[in-house]
């Protein structure tokens, strides 16, 4: 399965579960995660879309720890 294909069926979950989801493609701040999923409850959660042997690069999780430190919901998530 592609990272594409990972992020499609990741989606397809999330907006399942009630949330508005927009893939982030280009950013002002460089590792962003792959997702933004706003539920109607206005909750955050910033999705990384990984190949199961896929890798989080050093500045990926910089970023993930940041939004952490903000407040708001993270995962890595593997398909």
């Amino acid at each position: 399965m592609t990272e594409q294909q990972i992020q499609t069926k990741r989606i397809k979950e999330l907006e399942a579960e009630g949330y508005y989801v927009i893939k982030l493609i280009k950013t002002n701040k460089n590792g962003m995660p792959d997702l933004l999923a706003i539920a109607p409850n206005a909750k955050v959660l910033f999705s990384e879309i990984k190949r199961p042997q896929g890798r989080v690069s050093a500045l990926q999780k910089y970023r993930i720890k940041e939004l952490e430190n903000h407040g708001y919901n993270t995962e890595i998530y593997k398909g």
